[in-house]
C-alpha cells in the first residue's frame, strides 16, 4: 500500500492500525477513544496521537450527516453539465453555487456531474436556470430528480 504518492500528500504512510481506527471512527464518529484502543490493541493515548495525526494531515474529518429534510430540503438531483471550453473554470463556478454540495470532474457522457439540493421544484428551477446554466461554458444540462434515497452510506474501507 505504501507509496511515494500517499506520503507526500499526508506526510505519512496510514498502516492496519490506522485504519481500523478509521472503521472505528465510520460506525460511530464520537466514540471513546479507550473503546476503540480496546479494539485496536492500542492504549486511549496512542489512539488520540493517531486520530490527531490523520485529522491534521487531513487524511480524514469527523462530521456530522445530517438528515437534509432537517434544513427544508425537498428536492435532491444530480445534474449531468456538458461544457465547452475550459471544464475546471465551469466546475469552479458551479461549486460556488449554496445550493450545490458535490462536484466532479468526470470522463463520459458528462463534464460535471454535480449533486443539488432544493427546498422546492421552484427553487430547483431557479438553481438550474439563474446558476448552473448561466455560467460560462455550460452547453447543455440534463437533471436526474431523486425519487426515493434507498442507500447512502461512507464505508471503510472502500469494498
Amino acid at each position: 500500500m505504501e507509496n511515494s504518492t500517499e506520503k507526500s500528500r499526508f506526510g505519512f504512510v496510514p498502516d492496519e492500525i490506522d485504519f481500523a481506527i478509521i472503521a472505528e471512527l465510520q460506525e460511530d464518529g464520537r466514540r471513546a477513544y479507550g473503546k476503540i484502543g480496546k479494539a485496536v490493541g492500542l492504549s486511549e493515548a496512542a489512539v488520540r496521537q493517531r486520530v490527531q495525526r490523520l485529522t491534521e494531515s487531513e487524511a480524514i474529518k469527523i462530521v456530522a450527516v445530517a438528515d437534509p429534510a432537517l434544513n427544508g430540503i425537498k428536492v435532491r438531483a444530480t445534474v449531468g453539465i456538458l461544457v465547452t471550453g475550459d471544464v475546471v473554470k465551469a466546475a469552479d463556478a458551479v461549486s460556488v453555487i449554496p445550493e450545490v454540495d458535490y462536484v466532479v470532474i468526470t470522463a463520459g457522457s458528462f463534464d460535471i456531474l454535480a449533486e443539488v439540493q432544493c427546498q422546492s421544484d421552484a427553487h430547483l428551477l431557479e438553481v438550474l436556470n439563474e446558476g448552473i446554466r448561466s455560467i460560462a461554458g455550460v452547453r447543455t444540462c440534463e437533471t436526474f430528480v431523486y425519487l426515493s434515497l434507498h442507500k447512502q452510506t461512507y464505508p471503510w474501507p472502500p469494498n
